[in-house]
Order: C-alpha cells, then sequence, then structure tokens
C-alpha cells in the first residue's frame, strides 16, 4: 500500500500522474489532501477534488489524527508527498505533527519505512536546504522535479509523466521509462 499526500505546493498534475500509474501497477493507495491543495487543484488543474479522491482506493481528511496512518501498527509500505510545501517539509523536519500528513511522516519515519518528499520550491533558502539535508540524513528521499531534458520531451505532460516514473523506480515499480544512453 502507497500512501500519496499532496500538499499546498504547485504541481498537483505530478500527483495526479502518480495516482494513475499506481492505479495502471495494481498498487493500492491511499490519499490525503490538504485545504489548501484544494485550492490549488481548482487553480492549476481542471480536475475536480473527488476525481482525484477516486484515483485511491482509500482517503482520509486530513485533520483525522485517529485515522490509520497515524499509528505506527498501521501498515502502510511507502508514503510519498506529492507535491511538498516548505511548511510541510518544515514541519517534518522538526517532528511538528500537526495534522494527518505531518504525524504520518513521522510515523514512516520512526517505522524506518520509506518517504519520498517531492519539494516544490524554486530557489531554495538555505532554511529549506537544511531542512531537506536534516530529512535525507535519517533516509528520506528528496525529489525536486527537476525536468531530464535527454528524454526530448514534446511537452509538459512528457517531462511530468517521466518524474513520476523516476519516482516508481524509487519504489521498485518499472515503467518503462527512457533511461540514460537508451536510443
Amino acid at each position: 500500500m502507497v500512501l500519496i499526500a499532496i500538499t499546498g505546493a504547485s504541481g498537483i498534475d505530478l500527483a495526479v500522474i502518480l495516482l494513475q500509474q499506481l492505479k495502471k501497477y495494481g498498487l493500492e493507495t491511499e490519499l490525503i489532501i490538504t485545504k489548501v491543495a484544494e485550492k490549488i487543484i481548482s487553480i492549476e488543474t481542471n480536475y475536480k477534488v473527488n476525481e482525484i479522491i477516486d484515483l485511491s482506493d482509500k482517503y482520509y481528511e486530513v485533520d483525522d489524527l485517529t485515522a490509520g496512518p497515524a499509528s505506527g501498527s498501521y501498515k502502510n509500505e511507502v508514503m510519498i508527498i506529492i507535491p511538498c510545501s516548505m511548511k510541510t517539509l518544515a514541519a517534518i523536519a522538526n517532528g511538528y505533527a500537526d495534522n494527518l500528513i505531518t504525524r504520518a511522516a513521522d510515523v514512516t519515519i520512526k517505522e524506518r519505512r520509506k518517504l519520498i518528499l517531492v519539494v516544490r520550491e524554486s530557489p531554495f533558502s538555505a532554511i529549506h536546504l537544511e531542512n531537506m539535508l536534516k530529512l535525507s540524513r535519517l533516509g528520506v528521499v528528496i525529489a525536486p522535479p527537476i525536468p531530464s531534458y535527454y528524454i526530448k520531451p514534446k511537452n509538459i505532460r512528457e517531462l511530468n509523466e517521466y518524474f513520476v516514473g523516476r519516482i516508481l523506480d524509487q519504489i521498485g515499480v518499472d515503467s518503462g521509462i527512457k533511461r540514460w544512453g537508451d536510443k
């Protein structure tokens, strides 16, 4: 089971593509969306929030700290926060578990499970970098959506799909993306 969290940073399409790909490969998904992310969904995409929720197998309200992912006894294999706002990054880096996303991330770290943060900001400040370094030292994968131009993308969607393929690599799913040196 893969727990997906969408926070209030730009890059909602990445989360949608990831959910679609995980469904395609038959992986069970659970989803949490912040209130700010709901607003970003309406700004950046033509999706309705419920359409994105429907891509998952189970949905949790962000303020429900009694939900399964808030407990270490709840079994999930991996958590991906995509996109991950700098606010969420800072909360996780400093143990400030004030909502289900930051609590679930805290649990994922303490249980030594895989946590992937698709951080969205540019440029990074020293504070952002320090928070990322702190989490990286704990084994958290920090994966900003940096384009790979060698794939010669025809549009942004192709860049996003390729990046999601790289995230799938992190969880052991080979999506068949073009690799460096492939013709």
